[in-house]
């Protein structure tokens, strides 16, 4: 049974490495924010803190782990490698810097960031290594639509943990989810909270049936689809409110009429037509 009735609570990936269903992203978030914004979710329960190279805060969230008392083993990390990153010798490089600005020997989830056309299957075999080394202890892609993820699959013969993508009630990605189910790699979404445009009548009518906000329905939804979610605040109080997803559970009905607001409308770049 699946189990996501806490914040302790964790997903198996396929190669037996549990991460937690709900983390703290730190898109956009910098210095002293972003320590602050760590501290305050390790404290919350958050076990899952997610940022990339890109973000440009990995020494921040590397300073929020070590003065945080709960022991490095009951965390988990997640980085990124950039575009401009990609490739196999530069990917290992990247890593190398990753590692040394977040303080960590080993980091827990190590993502490509996107799909750069040309480079994410030598990127995808540098992955390969560093876990094969122990530097990582599991490895996935963000933003792979299904070709993507089938090429790295063909060609490497790994298939990635996790794949990080936009998912939310107007994106709902049903072609990608089969797909992921079908070959056991776990979902996780960003931008669950669809950058703050929760303003829709039926997420309000549902949280107040509930007793929760909207962002509160659209992330319970998450974990009840089986997809692990990352919202980012820096907002103490919304930290403290997005982890307050475990005490309630939404209806067969609930869900259906959720399902239903689909518009495959994203809020961040295609992966397909993206600038890289």
């Amino acid at each position: 049974m699946t189990t996501y009735q806490q914040i302790g609570d964790r997903t198996p990936l396929h190669d037996g490495v549990h991460m937690p269903w709900l983390g703290l992203g730190v898109w956009q978030t910098k210095g002293d924010e972003v320590v602050q914004s760590v501290t305050n979710a390790i404290e919350t329960g958050y076990r899952l803190i997610d940022t990339a190279a890109a973000y440009k805060n990995e020494e921040g969230v590397g300073q929020a782990l070590r003065d945080s008392s709960i022991p490095r083993d009951l965390l988990f990390v997640t980085t990124k490698i950039w575009n401009g990153d990609q490739g196999y010798d530069s990917t290992l490089q990247a890593f190398e810097e990753s590692r040394k600005k977040l303080g960590l020997e080993v980091v827990d989830l190590l993502l490509i960031h996107w799909p750069v056309k040309g480079k994410y299957k030598d990127t995808w075999k540098a992955l390969v290594e560093l876990k094969k080394q122990g530097h990582v202890r599991s490895i996935g892609v963000s933003n792979f639509q299904p070709h993507h993820l089938q090429d790295i699959i063909d060609d490497s013969g790994v298939v990635p943990t996790v794949n990080q993508v936009e998912f939310h009630p107007l994106l709902q990605q049903t072609e990608l989810r089969a797909f992921c189910r079908q070959h056991n790699i776990q979902l996780q979404a960003w931008s669950p909270l669809m950058q703050g445009n929760l303003d829709l009548p039926l997420l309000a009518e549902i949280a107040e049936k509930h007793g929760k906000t909207p962002a509160q329905v659209v992330l319970r939804w998450d974990l009840q689809h089986g997809i692990a979610t990352i919202p980012k605040s820096v907002k103490k109080h919304r930290i403290e409110e997005n982890a307050s997803i475990f005490d309630f559970e939404l209806s067969d009905e609930d869900m259906t009429r959720i399902d239903g607001l689909n518009q495959n409308k994203r809020f961040g770049p295609d992966p397909d037509n993206f600038n890289f």
